[in-house]
């Protein structure tokens, strides 16, 4: 894996920023595409529901649990 990336994302009108590996953004915006939304409105869900307090992280597992229930 690449190095970490800092993005910039719009969480519901909140400009925050993330570090992710190309690899996760990658298949966030993929996850986009499936899900006829954007990587912005994707991530903000994610934020709302996530168990962790790290935005980057909860991403992470977020794209390792939805590749892991796809096999």
């Amino acid at each position: 894996m690449q190095n970490s990336k800092k993005r910039t994302v719009n969480l519901d009108g909140h400009i925050t920023s993330v570090f992710l590996e190309k690899e996760f953004w990658d298949e966030i915006v993929a996850l986009s595409k499936q899900n006829n939304t954007t990587p912005d409105r994707l991530i903000s869900d994610i934020d709302q529901k996530k168990t962790t307090s790290n935005l980057s992280s909860a991403i992470r597992l977020y794209v390792l649990n939805h590749i892991k229930n796809r096999t």
